[in-house]
């Protein structure tokens, strides 16, 4: 399979009808183009009826899944204990809507912040992890990184637990994995530091080394919901972030995901599409074609 093409699947605000799944598409990974006129492609119908911070993943089947935050931010930012999940064979029509509920787990009873759920496929156990941003309400921990496995992306084989807590103790939410030259980098808003900041492990589930000097991000505010990926061809690898305190989004890119470099707002177009906290999947040309051509119901 040879992917040309991306797909950024995004939300794009606080308000109940903008916490729905968008699509965007890009021939360079550089410029975006909204699709289905900029409509919402999956309208949710359980749980809180509304998601943020959508992750879509192709699995080792070439099934696709959309993973996000179950989550009505009007009701207060410690208000959700669970995510949604969806499937689809063709990137268009979206089935098997359900819910994976924390608060059924003896460590995540009190589960009050069940953010930016991603996925990963662990070639060393040959499960997929989740992983993403927690906090319980009875515990003095702060808001950080969880993680548990699955096979079929609708029961977990292994109980939540800790995947990453930053030496500081403090918040660091947003988590986001890329394997890169045999080992797995950790990307998140640190809380302390005020930055996007990295952590290196040997496999997905760690153990996660935390440099002294680990901030990787080089704008002039603070950062959220950021999401790296490869533009394919090349040795480029970019990262995409959401200025949720300035407003707009942020590109930055490098070659070793330690050394970045901002990208100038002129050679990258995504402001316009409004976007919050998403993600981006590498596509095939005829993905590419088929999702451009294609109205959503």
């Amino acid at each position: 399979m040879v992917f040309t093409k991306y797909l950024f699947c995004y939300f794009t605000g606080n308000l109940p009808d903008e916490e729905r799944v968008h699509f965007a598409v890009s021939y360079d990974g550089y410029n975006y183009t909204c699709i289905n006129s900029g409509k919402p492609v999956i309208i949710q119908t359980k749980g809180k009826k509304c998601c943020r911070d959508p992750f879509i993943f192709r699995d080792q089947n070439n099934i696709f899944h959309i993973i996000a935050t179950d989550m009505r931010s009007q009701d207060g930012w410690s208000s959700n204990n669970s995510m949604i999940i969806w499937d689809s064979n063709d990137l268009i029509n979206w089935h098997n809507e359900r819910i994976i509920d924390f608060s059924i787990f003896d460590e995540t009873k009190s589960a009050d912040r069940v953010w930016a759920p991603q996925i990963i496929y662990d070639k060393f156990r040959n499960e997929y992890m989740i992983y993403w941003t927690h906090h319980n309400a009875d515990s003095d921990s702060d808001t950080i990184t969880w993680y548990a496995y699955t096979k079929d992306f609708c029961h977990l084989t292994t109980s939540p637990k800790v995947l990453f807590r930053p030496k500081s103790g403090l918040c660091a939410i947003d988590a986001d994995i890329i394997e890169y030259n045999e080992k797995y980098y950790l990307f998140q808003a640190d809380e302390k530091k005020e930055a996007i900041c990295y952590c290196v492990a040997d496999k997905p589930d760690g153990p996660y080394y935390e440099p002294d000097d680990n901030k990787v991000s080089v704008a002039d505010t603070a950062l959220e919901g950021n999401c790296i990926y490869r533009i394919l061809g090349t040795d480029k690898f970019v990262m995409i972030a959401d200025q949720f305190k300035k407003g707009g989004y942020f590109m930055q890119e490098t070659t070793d995901l330690i050394n970045f470099t901002k990208v100038d707002e002129s050679k990258f177009s995504l402001n316009h599409l409004r976007p919050r906290h998403g993600s981006v999947l590498h596509i095939t040309e005829q993905e590419y074609e088929l999702l451009k051509n294609s109205t959503f119901k």
